[in-house]
């Protein structure tokens, strides 16, 4: 017989929604530290991959980003809670295995599963963050979740720094423990968390508005130019500045550190200055980071560089937000898969094409994407002060209606 749902009113102390994701966000980071820290040292040392293979490894790594849409039809058959629980499962498998598979079709394979496990659970996650959280301190709790997420890392990367020549260790055995670790989190998420019953009911359907254009189009160029960070920043820093792994994860370590602090001040920075004017200042930062990765020559400029760049991604809590501002409550579920789709069209194809151009010119790949940024600065000067249902744009020819009063 099913336990009864419990109304996010009622759970309180570690019972609370946002201590349950804090732990999923710590599971879900953990996992993907570990795959992220070694993925370039792997690929180059363990597989010998070039330019050609990391893009094609990353645009099937994307697919699942793309298809991510169909989150919304696993909802028919299972809860929102259980399927990111589920998810986090498969994460952790396709971590843990990664080691065992040292070829490319293996690596390839591998990927798939963890990269089907992350973007499911990312996918409901922020459907349960836009749900669970408040409007009015949603960004504050965000940024703390975005911390305990770094912790997490810092774990992680600390571990591996430490560890990985005073024991030497092998790639399949971090890549096991990390998996695992995930794995155990998520089945203690499974049986000691309450199901939360949901305010809203949310849609068991696609949902596409016209009035969300500016949030899809915001969504659309974010995937687009965060694959030239995901992919090919890190990559520079192996193939043109010879990081070790310890090198990388230092690197990753302090950029996580770094998080820790920045990431819950940018969640208040956010609702004191709104969305528009903190998305305005991450674009305008981006189009410097990528100009200055185009030409950077010093490996401690470079490394300061992603540090940066990683910081400016913190703000992107502010397009969830004005997503959750402008949204239909029961919008937020179906629109979150649709979301996470439509981040991922450019990504698909990205890697690819763009590993092929940088095997001719690496800083035409960070040019590109500093042009990215500057589409996605001139789309966030649309978005109002004040948005919210019936005000989504400054274009005021192209908001939506407000829903009609209940009778």
């Amino acid at each position: 017989m099913p336990s009864p749902l419990v109304p996010l009113s009622e759970a309180t102390g570690w019972r609370r929604p946002a201590v349950c994701l804090g732990i999923m966000a710590a599971a879900n980071a953990l996992a993907f530290a570990t795959w992220s820290a070694l993925l370039n040292n792997f690929a180059i040392e363990g597989v010998a991959f070039t330019g050609r293979e990391i893009g094609i490894l990353q645009s099937l790594r994307e697919v699942p980003g793309f298809l991510a849409f169909t989150a919304v039809f696993c909802l028919l058959f299972i809860r929102e809670q259980k399927f990111a629980v589920l998810a986090l499962l498969f994460m952790g498998l396709g971590t843990a295995a990664t080691g065992y598979f040292p070829t490319t079709y293996g690596f390839y394979l591998t990927t798939i599963v963890m990269s089907v496990g992350f973007h499911y659970f990312e996918t409901v996650n922020q459907s349960l963050s836009l749900q669970w959280l408040p409007k009015g301190n949603a960004p504050q709790i965000m940024g703390r979740l975005l911390a305990v997420g770094s912790f997490a890392t810092i774990a992680a990367y600390g571990l591996i720094f430490v560890t990985w020549k005073w024991l030497e260790l092998d790639f399949d055995l971090v890549y096991l423990v990390g998996g695992g670790t995930t794995i155990a989190m998520a089945l203690a998420v499974w049986l000691i968390y309450p199901q939360y019953k949901e305010d809203v009911v949310q849609h068991k359907h696609l949902v596409l508005r016209s009035r969300y254009w500016l949030y899809y189009a915001l969504t659309f160029m974010s995937g687009a130019r965060r694959q030239i960070f995901i992919v090919f920043a890190g990559f520079m820093m192996v193939e043109k500045f010879g990081f070790s792994v310890p090198a990388i994860t230092a690197m990753f370590l302090a950029n996580a550190v770094f998080n820790l602090y920045i990431a819950p001040k940018v969640g208040t920075l956010i609702v004191k200055w709104g969305e528009r004017r903190a998305l305005i200042c991450e674009y305008i930062g981006l189009i410097g980071v990528f100009v200055a990765y185009a030409f950077v020559q010093d490996p401690w400029i470079a490394a300061s560089l992603y540090l940066i760049d990683h910081a400016f991604f913190a703000m992107a809590i502010a397009q969830k937000t004005y997503f959750q501002k402008i949204a239909d409550p029961a919008d937020i579920a179906p629109t979150a898969g649709v979301s996470f789709s439509i981040n991922h069209i450019a990504a698909v194809g990205i890697p690819v094409v763009f590993g092929l151009i940088w095997l001719h010119s690496p800083a035409a790949v960070f040019l590109i994407g500093a042009a990215m940024a500057a589409v996605s600065l001139v789309l966030s000067m649309l978005i109002p002060h004040d948005p919210h249902e019936g005000n989504e744009t400054v274009l005021k020819g192209m908001n939506g209606k407000l829903p009609a009063p209940a009778e």
